[in-house]
């Protein structure tokens, strides 16, 4: 029996880079597999429904299972049609996987808020409104289920000039944490990826200027996907999981022994002459 046999998974973003490698390990799997990919460029403009099909048709070619979806999943509303999408052809829905991205991102004091908004909606409230959907679906129908959001290194460390996209994956880990402890009882598990790989959307970026081509690629990330997915991971929720390059840990946000003030010590100049102690990490 296959990891994934018979299981119905949704993949958004899943027409190029970590979302395609994610939908093909998937259907290896033997998952059935609804393919979402708007096929836009890579500041989020234009579309190219080809872009999904062919992922499909290569899934076919290899035996497998699957069913293109050409949504802008942005769209208010998209969420309910793509639940539809995947019931119509398949009947059910065991999982969900959201890697739909672009790279919009510039120096924060230049940004339009229009484009801010976009961003947003994209890496943070999209994926929320489709887990919220997917999991009323497999609550409807006493299913178990599993979500796999994506999120970045960038949300918990930061980076340069992707302001709005640090403060939307920060978004899905607080999301990721909080949804997972909701959805416990009714048995729908909840994690986020932290993938580094070369895409489209990162291959400019110097981190991997020196790095070889088969290194760091999104096909190294496709195999902590399907584990989540799977029923190995029956006891894993709430987890925001780094892979890269075929490492895989957990990112989790430490706390501090800190310095407890009182008397005349409690204030602003207490503060500053305990600060060595208040940001010293556990030894």
């Amino acid at each position: 029996m296959e990891l994934l046999e018979d299981r119905v998974i949704i993949v958004t973003g899943g027409g190029r880079g970590l979302g395609r490698s994610q939908a093909l390990a998937c259907a290896a799997a033997g998952a059935r597999v609804l393919v979402n990919d708007l096929g836009c460029a890579r500041d989020g403009t234009g579309a190219d429904p080809e872009v999904a099909c062919e992922v499909v048709r290569e899934i076919r070619e290899r035996g497998g299972t699957a069913e293109a979806s050409t949504l802008d999943v942005a769209s208010r509303g998209s969420e309910t049609t793509l639940v539809e999408q995947a019931r119509s052809a398949f009947g059910r829905i065991d999982g969900l996987v959201c890697s739909a991205g672009v790279d919009r991102d510039g120096a924060f004091m230049h940004a339009e808020p229009d484009e801010q908004h976009a961003l947003a909606d994209l890496h943070l409230l999209a994926p929320m409104r489709l887990a919220q959907a997917v999991a009323r679906d497999m609550h409807a129908r006493k299913r178990a289920g599993s979500i796999v959001l994506t999120t970045g290194p960038e949300a918990l460390f930061g980076v340069r000039n992707q302001a709005t996209t640090c403060a939307a994956g920060a978004g899905i880990v607080g999301f990721t944490r909080a949804l997972a402890i909701e959805l416990k009882r009714r048995a729908v598990r909840v994690n986020a990826i932290a993938p580094t790989a070369r895409t489209r959307l990162t291959q400019a970026l110097p981190m991997f200027a020196n790095i070889r081509p088969s290194s760091m690629t999104p096909e190294q990330v496709a195999p902590l996907v399907t584990f989540l997915l799977s029923d190995l991971a029956a006891h894993v929720s709430g987890e925001v999981l780094g892979a890269a390059g075929g490492r895989f840990y957990t990112l989790r946000v430490a706390e501090t022994p800190g310095a407890f003030l009182e008397g005349d010590a409690l204030s602003a100049e207490g503060v500053a002459a305990a600060w060595n102690d208040i940001v010293r990490e556990r030894r």
